[in-house]
Order: structure tokens, then sequence, then C-alpha cells
């Protein structure tokens, strides 16, 4: 993710005992007094690139809403409906050249058009669909999308997976109820087959990414002759596991796994990596544990453990620091702390998480989610029970604390690797890439050109 700049003096000054790599945590970064600073001090320059969050995204599309809102004044707390709806008029109008284009005959142009559409509706839900309108915006955003990644010259299509490892519906009350499927993107390159089956990175998405944005690493990995799943992690996008249970991403797991297991022939399951970007980086870290003797290694991009639940250290100081929005209400809202028609705790796509449900996640969150508290990294040290493990953030993360990578270290019988990218934000991008990138190609016996993939990402989708 790129951030705001940063000063030379900056990680110098911890506040909190507790977090000795930590720093200002008092601080208000200027991001949060109005679009007008989002933009200009954070969002304007990634836009200019096309990364994230505007992956797919133009700048010429991009400049006037942003200068539209900046009009209007809009400011936390966003009325997020009203946020939404500036953007839908770019969006449509993408969406009909798009449109045009293919009825034209010109793929290439339609392409385009379609997955800026895509991108225009991605920030208009951004963070993540708690509003009407923003729920809307993804609905639209997901069509857009597909309607342009069937057009790429290896199209990416969704699949869905039956979600078998579900709650079963006779023992599962209103508040328990969780999906019959499990949507994915799923690319395979065209020489893998059952006689010659390719590994394949299963891509567990972040907090507000979700697989119609981090799409943008498959074909790079089609490229290499590797295999791609990008799927959603509970509380996010379509995922049907019941986010406020611990347990329900690793029934989630179960099923994706059968699910590759039994019906991709084309999938070496022997060579299985998994790649958790963010807040997927906490599930890559539990997945590690939970389903070790299924996976040959896996990745915590930026992911946190134990210290990110914690209430009065962090969980209480983060909303003025480095995420754009509002982290613990996004948050809570994704760990399904969310009201609908003014009752807490249901689980529904455009649902708020009210000041109040956010207070409960603040105070339950640790003891609920903890890696640490509810054994999952003590297991590995019980019994060996853990993948191969890297984990990479950056040294100034002021989203999820970088101690909860020095504290998953501590634990297993299995040494884990680890990189801290010095003096840099929340998952020590874009160094952290090449980390990671050569970490995997080593792993899987790769060509060691991760320079290929790094230079896909910004660019057009083909």
């Amino acid at each position: 993710m790129p951030h705001a700049s940063s000063s030379s003096n900056m990680g110098k000054s911890p506040n909190d005992p507790r977090y000795p790599n930590g720093w200002h945590m008092n601080d208000r970064m200027p991001h949060h007094d109005s679009f007008q600073q989002l933009w200009e001090t954070k969002w304007k320059d990634p836009c200019s690139k096309g990364i994230y969050p505007f992956m797919f995204g133009s700048i010429e599309d991009f400049q006037p809403i942003a200068e539209h809102i900046i009009a209007k004044g809009l400011k936390e707390p966003y009325d997020w409906d009203e946020y939404a709806s500036c953007f839908f008029g770019t969006a449509e109008q993408l969406g009909q050249k798009a449109a045009i284009a293919q009825q034209e005959g010109d793929t290439d142009k339609a392409r385009d058009y379609y997955l800026r559409a895509s991108a225009v509706y991605r920030i208009a839900r951004f963070p993540i669909p708690r509003s009407p309108l923003q729920n809307l915006a993804w609905q639209k955003g997901k069509h857009m999308f597909y309607q342009g990644a069937s057009l790429m010259e290896y199209p990416i299509h969704q699949v869905l997976i039956p979600h078998t490892h579900a709650l079963p519906s006779s023992s599962s009350s209103e508040e328990q109820h969780e999906g019959s499927s499990i949507p994915v993107n799923l690319l395979i390159p065209p020489a893998a087959s059952p006689a010659s089956p390719c590994p394949l990175v299963l891509i567990m998405t972040g907090l507000d990414g979700y697989r119609t944005e981090l799409a943008v690493w498959q074909r790079g990995w089609l490229d290499k002759g590797v295999g791609t799943l990008v799927v959603e992690i509970p509380g996010t996008g379509d995922s049907p596991a019941l986010a406020s249970d611990p347990e329900g991403a690793d029934r989630q797991w179960s099923s994706v796994l059968d699910w590759v297991s039994l019906h991709e022939p084309r999938v070496d399951t022997h060579k299985i990596v998994v790649w958790g970007f963010s807040t997927g980086g906490y599930y890559a870290l539990r997945a590690a544990h939970t389903h070790h003797n299924r996976i040959l290694g896996c990745v915590s991009l930026g992911g946190g453990c134990h210290h990110m639940f914690d209430k009065e250290g962090w969980l209480d100081k983060v909303d003025g620091l480095e995420y754009p929005f509002d982290l613990t209400g996004a948050l809570a809202w994704k760990f399904g702390y969310r009201d609908v028609d003014g009752e807490c705790g249901a689980e529904s796509v455009g649902a708020s998480a009210s000041a109040g449900n956010v207070e409960t996640f603040k105070r339950e969150a640790q003891s609920k989610f903890s890696l640490l508290l509810d054994g999952t990294l003590a297991k590995a040290d019980m019994d060996g029970r853990c993948s191969r493990m890297l984990l990479v953030n950056g040294e100034w993360d002021r989203i999820f604390p970088i101690e909860d990578l020095t504290l998953a270290l501590k634990f297993g019988a299995r040494p884990k690797e680890a990189r801290i990218v010095s003096e840099s934000w929340h998952m020590g991008e874009p160094e952290s890439f090449v980390v990671i990138l050569r970490w995997i190609h080593e792993l899987l016996g790769l060509d060691g050109d991760w320079m290929h993939q790094l230079r896909l990402l910004a660019g057009k989708a083909k």
C-alpha cells in the first residue's frame, strides 16, 4: 500500500513501552482532516500510478471526482451514501463506453473501460460496503470487473466453490448462518494438466482489497507457470464464513482446499502456497497452523496476531493514524460487529457498525481473536504443527503493530522466517514484494525473475 511520505526522524519516539517499535501513537495524520487532504497527501500519487487501492484505475477518471468531493467539503465522519454517490456518474459513463466498444468489436478498449469502471465503483464502496449505496457499488463493481476480466488475454472468471464445511443450517440460528458457496477467482496456466499439474498461490485478500482488485497478481503468476486462487477473508467481499466466529475461517479454508484437491486435477496439491495481504496475513498465519499438512508455505504480509486487538495500547489510538478512514469501524464491521434494524451482532452486507458496536469490538476482540490467547501459536511448540512461514511488514506500520511479527517468531519447533522493512509503513511496499516473490520463487523452484511480476502490477490488464 502506498502511504504518505515519511520524514527521517519518524520511528524514533515511542510513547508506549509495550510497543518499542511503535511511534507517535497520539498523532493525527493530515488525511483524516478532510477528503482534500486524503486526496492530496495520500491518494493522488498512487492513483496516478494505478496502484493500491486504484488497481485498473485512471487518474483522468478520479481527478474530477476528487475535485467534486473537495468542493462539497466532505470530511470525517463521512455520510457513506453521500460519499459513494459522488462516484456513480463516472462509473456508469465508463461502463457505457465499454459496452459500445465491445459492440464495435474493440475488445482492448472495452476491457480497459470495464476495468476502469470497476476501479471507480471500488473507491465508492471503499473501504467496506457498509451503507446501501456502497453495497450497490460493490455489486456493480463486481459486474464491471468480470466483464472486463473476461476480455483479458487469459480471462479471469468467477468460480463458486461449495462451502461443504459450513455450519449445518439445522444447528445455525439466523445470526449463525453461513453461506453455501465461496466465490473465488481461479486462473490456471494453459500448459497445466493432470499429467503436469502446476503449483498454486492461494491469495487471501485484506480488510478492503477484495478479489476484484487483487486479481492484478494473477497474470504474473500465470506467466511463471503458477495457478492462482484469490479468495476473500471472513467478513469481507462475498465470503460466506461467519465473521464473528474465529473458526469460521478454518471451515472456509477446508472447503477451498478440499475442492482444489477433488475437482482441480491441474493443481499440484503438494505445492500450495498461501499469501495473505494485511488482515489476510492474520488468516494466513492462522492457516499455517490449522492447515499445516495441506500447505507448503504461508506468507503473512502486514498481518497481526495479538497486539492488533489490544484495546488501550492500539485500537483506542489508531483511527487518526495510517489507515485512510476509521480503522476500528472497518475492523468492527469486518469481524461481525454490525447493526441491522438497530440490533447488534447480525452480519449482513450494507449494515453499519455503530459506535456501540465499535466499542464492544475493542473490548472483546483480543480475547476472542488473538492467536496467542487461543493457543494457536503454542500448537507449533507442542507438536510442530506449522507450515513453513514467512512474515513481512514495515517497521513503522500503524495499522497492525510490528510487535505482532516479533511475537509470532517466538513460537514453533520449526523456525519461521521474517523480514522487517526498515523505515516503512504498513506491509512495507514495494520492497516487501521483492522479498516475498523471491521467497516463493525459491520455495517452488521458479526462474527467479520476480521483477517481471512487479512490472505487470501497474500496467494494463492484457
